[in-house]
């Protein structure tokens, strides 16, 4: 007997790794309920809870018949909702594959880290052609591409491989000429493509003010880690999406912070940490 109770208490002691697992677990299942309901899959697995409470009815009632048809069905229910859920599964799959992990511990491309992403004569030529269009109001879709390629949305416009200069951004996004519709992709110091078509986000909190202008903007960003600057033809407002985020109504200083954090430039550490600070200046500002 005692032995018996010796062996069932050694069986159930709680060990440090046991406190680990659980709290791992807890985890990852919070963010991946934060995850879901940021999604349309918060709405299927709200349809699909009200499968299982039907199940369960039909289970204490003894409805024969309808549990026969549920057991049949959800023998089939991972392979279903592999197919249901494939976008914000995919989705899910790009975020975790642009994280730094790896690169963190294994450097491939330090020596191209080592320079800037594009030069300062870009950014004042992005930040010129950007107001310019603001105060007329004219719409522009900007996606300045960091370390996820964006080949994929570069082959769904028009290669234009350009020096970038105010003067052609504010030319390709003029009202009723063949390439104003559609995103701008710039990678480096070169426009690459016009026209370009980019997925749009399903993101449930965004504002409804917000168009599918701003909703490819941060549809943009949810799956690569790109820049993309918005012009609202409606107010003529700025605005900025990255990592899934929008921040609106920028001015030049803000849109110039925003450009010189994404340069990268590591050899000039001091002034990235300047503009570093007014980026989070003016999150904080706008969180107010």
């Amino acid at each position: 007997m005692w032995n018996y109770i010796n062996q069932y208490v050694a069986f159930n002691t709680i060990h440090w790794n046991d406190l680990l697992d659980i709290i791992i677990l807890s985890f990852l299942l919070y963010e991946i309920m934060v995850w879901i309901k940021k999604t349309r899959a918060w709405v299927l697995l709200k349809g699909f809870a009200v499968l299982l409470v039907f199940i369960f009815v039909a289970w204490a009632f003894r409805l024969n018949t309808i549990l026969w048809l549920g057991k049949n069905i959800f023998s089939l229910g991972i392979t279903a909702l592999v197919i249901v859920f494939q976008p914000e599964l995919r989705k899910a799959l790009e975020q975790l594959g642009r994280q730094n992990i790896i690169s963190s511990v294994f450097s491939f491309d330090s020596a191209k880290e080592s320079e800037a992403r594009f030069s300062d004569k870009t950014v004042n030529e992005l930040i010129k052609a950007v107001f310019e269009m603001a105060k007329v109001k004219t719409g522009a879709l900007i996606v300045i591409e960091k370390k996820t390629p964006l080949n994929e949305y570069e082959r769904t416009g028009i290669t234009l491989d350009s020096v970038i200069t105010s003067q052609l951004l504010i030319n390709i996004f003029e009202k009723n000429t063949p390439l104003h519709d559609g995103a701008v992709i710039i990678r480096g110091d070169r426009i690459v493509s016009a026209t370009c078509y980019l997925p749009l986000s399903d993101n449930l909190f965004l504002s409804k003010e917000l168009g599918t202008r701003h909703r490819a903007a941060v549809g943009i960003s949810e799956v690569t880690d790109s820049l993309t600057i918005v012009v609202s033809e409606e107010t003529g407002a700025v605005s900025v999406a990255m990592e899934g985020d929008i921040k609106r109504n920028l001015n030049q200083d803000d849109l110039r912070a925003q450009l010189v954090a994404a340069q990268d430039k590591a050899q000039d550490n001091g002034r990235f940490r300047l503009w570093k600070g007014r980026v989070k200046k003016h999150e904080k500002n706008a969180d107010k």
